[in-house]
C-alpha cells in the first residue's frame, strides 16, 4: 500500500520548524518520514535546518530533475527531493513543510495527500515575527494582514483542511498533530 504525503502549511512565524523538530521521533516510530527542504538561503541563516544552495547549484538541480516539488517565494528557491515518491511508494507517509502558494500544483500531483494548516493566534504571531527580527513592524503587519486573508481563502476552499493551533506549548501541538494523523490513519 502506498504511503501518503501529508503537506504542512501555515504563514511565517507560526513555527512550522519547531514543530516538525518536535514530531521528528514520534513521526518516525509511526513509520513516517520527515523531509529536509532544499532552499537558496545561507546555511548560516536562522530558520529551518534545510539543506542550502546557491540558486545556480538550485538550477542545476532542477534541470536534472531532483524534486518532486519545487517553487519560488519570499525571493527563494525551495525544493522537495524526488526521494518522497520512492518513500511514498514503498509504503512511508511522508511529511513535507509545503508552500501555502504551491498548494494547488502540489494537490495535482499528489490528490490524496493530507493537507495540515499550522495556525497560531495573531497577537502570538506578531511576538514572533518580532523576535525574529527579519522584517520591519509595518512589513510584519502588512504580512499579518496577507495571512489573515490567505487562510480564509484555504478554509473556505479546502473543506478537508487540517486546522492545527500552535499559539501554546508545543509539546501540546506534537501532540494534537499525533492524534489528527493517527485519525486520519496516515503514518499507520
Amino acid at each position: 500500500m502506498a504511503g501518503r504525503l501529508i503537506y504542512l502549511i501555515g504563514p511565517s512565524g507560526s513555527g512550522k520548524d519547531s514543530l516538525l523538530d518536535a514530531a521528528r521521533e514520534p513521526m518516525a516510530a509511526r513509520g513516517c518520514r520527515i523531509v529536509r527542504r532544499v532552499i537558496t538561503r545561507s546555511a548560516e541563516a536562522r530558520g529551518e535546518a534545510a539543506q542550502a544552495v546557491s540558486v545556480e547549484q538550485f538550477s542545476e538541480m532542477q534541470a536534472q530533475g531532483a524534486f518532486a516539488l519545487s517553487w519560488f517565494a519570499n525571493g527563494l528557491h525551495y525544493g522537495i527531493g524526488k526521494e518522497i515518491d520512492q518513500w511514498l511508494g514503498d509504503g512511508h507517509d511522508v511529511l513535507v513543510n509545503g508552500s501555502r502558494g504551491h498548494l494547488s500544483q502540489a494537490r495535482e500531483r499528489y490528490p490524496d495527500m493530507l493537507v495540515v494548516l499550522l495556525s497560531v493566534d495573531q497577537v502570538v504571531l506578531r511576538h514572533r515575527l518580532l523576535e525574529r527580527g527579519r522584517e520591519s513592524p509595518q512589513e510584519i503587519e502588512a504580512r499579518l494582514a496577507r495571512n489573515a486573508q490567505f487562510a480564509d481563502d484555504l478554509i473556505e476552499h479546502n473543506p478537508s483542511l487540517m486546522l492545527l493551533d500552535n499559539s501554546g506549548a508545543l509539546d501540546q501541538t506534537v501532540a494534537r498533530l499525533l492524534q489528527r494523523i493517527d485519525r486520519e490513519h496516515a503514518c499507520a
